[in-house]
Parts: structure tokens; sequence; C-alpha cells
């Protein structure tokens, strides 16, 4: 398998945590394309641990969706259906607009300024071509409107979908800057709506933010 040797992995985390983490970056970066063969040896001796963690990262793996295991067989990289574009953004885009709604009212003003923050640096990572770092941030942009929204349904529903939406999402931040600095400005306009405390705007410029990638995503792959 074509796995990189050189990669920095999270210190201070488990053996199995470690596996999950790198083994998931691959696959959304496409280091491992859909459809291809894990092997456990492999992947452990890449990762320096042995072949426990692994086999309990593909568990995990196999729970998200991103990979597919046959018992004393194999197991493989799930492929990518281009029709579930259609499907996983409209969700997630119902959950994350009604997030913000609930988010308007909630909202402080040091969190605004978080939001902020973390908007600048999504557009920096942007610029830079970081664009895994660029998709963390943009995650934490949206998981922090959640967390405000303090509602535990939007968030375990999100959290699930996130994970399969991640593989579509690095795709499309890797696009040329013009395109995907957009997204910054939707997370402006999305951020004015909060500090104004206004419900509707904040739910309808979230669903765009979800809504346009969608389209342009389905028309690219």
């Amino acid at each position: 398998m074509p796995v990189p040797h050189n990669f920095s992995s999270p210190t201070r985390i488990s053996a199995k945590e470690r596996a999950l983490t790198q083994i998931q970056r691959w696959i959304i970066e496409g280091t491992l394309v859909p459809g291809e063969k894990l092997i456990d040896a492999e992947l452990a001796e890449s990762l320096a641990v042995s072949r426990t963690p692994i086999r309990e990262a593909f568990q995990l793996l196999e729970m998200q969706g991103l990979v597919s295991m046959f018992p004393g067989k194999e197991t493989r990289v799930t492929s990518i259906e281009k029709e579930d574009i259609l499907k996983m953004y409209p969700t997630l885009a119902a959950l994350y607009s009604l997030a913000a709604e609930y988010a308007a009212k909630l909202i402080s003003l040091e969190q605004i300024e978080v939001l902020k923050e973390i908007n600048k640096q999504f557009a920096q990572a942007i610029q830079s071509g970081q664009t895994y770092q660029a998709m963390e941030l943009d995650e934490q942009f949206h998981n922090l409107i959640v967390d405000v929204s303090d509602n535990a349904y939007i968030a375990s529903f999100s959290t699930s979908l996130q994970i399969h939406i991640r593989r579509f999402k690095y795709v499309f931040l890797k696009q040329p800057v013009t395109g995907t600095l957009t997204s910054v400005e939707e997370h402006g306009s999305i951020i004015l709506a909060l500090e104004q405390k206004d419900t509707e705007k904040a739910s309808a410029h979230m669903k765009q933010n979800l809504i346009r990638p969608m389209h342009e995503l389905y028309a690219l792959i």
C-alpha cells in the first residue's frame, strides 16, 4: 500500500487512537483509495504499533462507514458513491441550520470572537494550501455552533454525518482558492447573523454554506 513513512503522528494518545486517526486521514486524503485492500501487518509496521490496535481501528472505521470488513478474508476501503452527496449534505444542512437558529439565541460575545478567530485561521489554511487543516477548522467552526445550540440530538446526528462527509469535503477544499474562499465569506455572514441574534438569517446562511458545496461537488465528481 502507498502509505507514507514520514508523517507526523499525534502524541499522548493510545496506539488504537493513533491508528484510527492516521488511517482515517489516509482514507479521507485519498492515500488509501476506495476499494483498496488494507493489510494490518503493513499498517502496523508503518505506524510502529502491533496488529491489535490496527484491527481495533478497523472495527471503528467500519462503524464510521470508511472500511468494510470481511472476517477471515480482508478489509477494504469503502467506495465513494456520488449520489450520497445529495443525501448527506441536505441532511447535515438541516441539522446545522437548526443549530444556528438555536445558537443565535444563546451565543455569547466571547463565543462570537472564537468563531471569528477560527474563520480567520480557516482562510489562512485555504490560502496556504493546507487542505486537511482547513477541513478540521471548518468542522471546528460548525461544531462550536452546534455546541452553543445546546441540543444533544443535533450534536449526535451531525457528528455521525460529518465523518462520512469528510471525504467529499476534502475533495471540495482541494479546489482553486477563489472557489473555496466563498466558504470563508459565508462563515462571516453566519457570524454576523449570530451577533445580531437573527435566527432566520443565521439558519439561512448556514444552509447556504452546506448546499452550495453540495452542488459544486456533485458537478465535480
